[in-house]
């Protein structure tokens, strides 16, 4: 039976926000094009219907989860932006998380064209959050952006670090604990 454009292009969403959450949780190399399908409830047949590789699907999906880590943290201030990501929560939710935090050390094996997906979706969280800043402190541009890059780079190391912890060890929850307060702290009040 022949679908509709639209039901493909459902089916294509649909196959990119799957693989985008199975690549955060286990990382590129951890899934294989059989299983991604397969738990989007497509035959691995199909996938050569939507794309020509698995790194083109790779490229898609990061490109639509790095948008999606944007927008959900849209709302929060920049404390409650530390506050959410350096946590527990956000630690523990691979598949739901931020890309950057699950990802960045894959992506930085892959190709220069890939890594340029990465870095697009890392201007756009540099300037959401530089945004922020700049309402709540009048900083010149330069030390805004300056300022939000070390934030960045703190908040992903935290969560990378954690991870990197067994899930029981307090070791795990100290480093989210000691940076959430640092990051804080560095802020104007």
């Amino acid at each position: 039976m022949k679908i509709t454009k639209a039901q493909s292009l459902a089916n294509r969403a649909h196959i990119v926000k799957t693989a985008s959450e199975l690549f955060r949780e286990r990382g590129y190399d951890g899934v294989g094009v059989a299983e991604l399908m397969a738990a989007a409830g497509f035959t691995q047949g199909g996938f050569y219907k939507h794309f020509g590789s698995k790194a083109d699907l790779m490229a898609e999906a990061a490109a639509t989860s790095l948008s999606q880590s944007v927008a959900s943290t849209e709302s929060l201030d920049l404390r409650q932006f530390i506050s959410f990501y350096v946590s527990r929560d956000h630690r523990d939710g691979r598949s739901e998380g931020c890309t950057l935090a699950a990802l960045c050390g894959d992506a930085a094996r892959q190709s220069g064209e890939f890594k340029a997906t990465f870095a697009e979706g890392i201007e756009r969280t540099l300037a959401k959050l530089q945004q922020k800043y700049q309402s709540d402190e009048q900083a010149p541009r330069d030390v805004a952006r300056a300022k939000m890059i070390d934030m960045l780079a703190h908040a992903i190391g935290a969560v990378m670090l954690s991870r990197a912890c067994p899930d029981d060890a307090p070791l795990a929850d100290e480093i989210l604990e000691v940076c959430r307060a640092e990051m804080t702290a560095s802020l104007p009040q």
